[in-house]
């Protein structure tokens, strides 16, 4: 296992994130996060937190998406969904769509397509805490990203979070 972010990095990782965040959408006014299920959520939640702790009195609209029926591996196994929460229309909106790890983009093609469902934003920018380049199968690059890791096809990358697994660290397993 070799670190690729520590809990302190990790923790201004995200910080930067938020704030080159804030750089692209000032007020928030027609902006909202949607943090993917089920891991992205956890970095969406503090990119979110942190957002506020910067903009105080500032109305942030924040959804989760539940992908799961949109995967095209779908067929290969059983997945068990997770919640999507979005109380609010995404028409003509700018969102920032946040996951953990971008490896393939398949993940975020069906996250285009789920978001379709709930109104045709005005565009969608992705936010990742770890990009695996030169791994894509998809043309999706993200517009913020935490860290670029280069890594092999038998490698994983494993973001780890208090909340679930007792520890907040990124690694990289073999």
């Amino acid at each position: 296992m070799k670190l690729i972010l520590s809990e302190q990095q990790l923790s201004i990782t995200i910080r930067r994130l938020a704030s080159q965040v804030l750089e692209n959408n000032d007020s928030f006014s027609n902006t909202v996060i949607i943090g993917l299920q089920p891991r992205g959520i956890y970095v969406s939640d503090r990119l979110v937190n942190e957002i506020k702790k910067q903009l105080p009195g500032v109305a942030v609209q924040y959804g989760k998406l539940d992908i799961t029926f949109y995967r095209d591996d779908i067929r290969k196994e059983l997945h068990i969904a997770n919640q999507t929460d979005i109380p609010f229309s995404l028409e003509g909106k700018k969102i920032v769509l946040v996951d953990d790890v971008l490896y393939t983009g398949r993940t975020i093609r069906a996250a285009l397509d789920a978001i379709l469902a709930f109104g045709r934003p005005e565009n969608v920018e992705l936010c990742v805490l770890i990009d695996r380049r030169f791994s894509r199968q998809f043309p999706i690059q993200p517009d913020y990203t935490g860290k670029a890791i280069d890594s092999i096809i038998s490698q994983k990358v494993k973001v780890f979070w208090k909340e679930k697994d007792g520890k907040d660290e990124v690694a990289l397993l073999e």
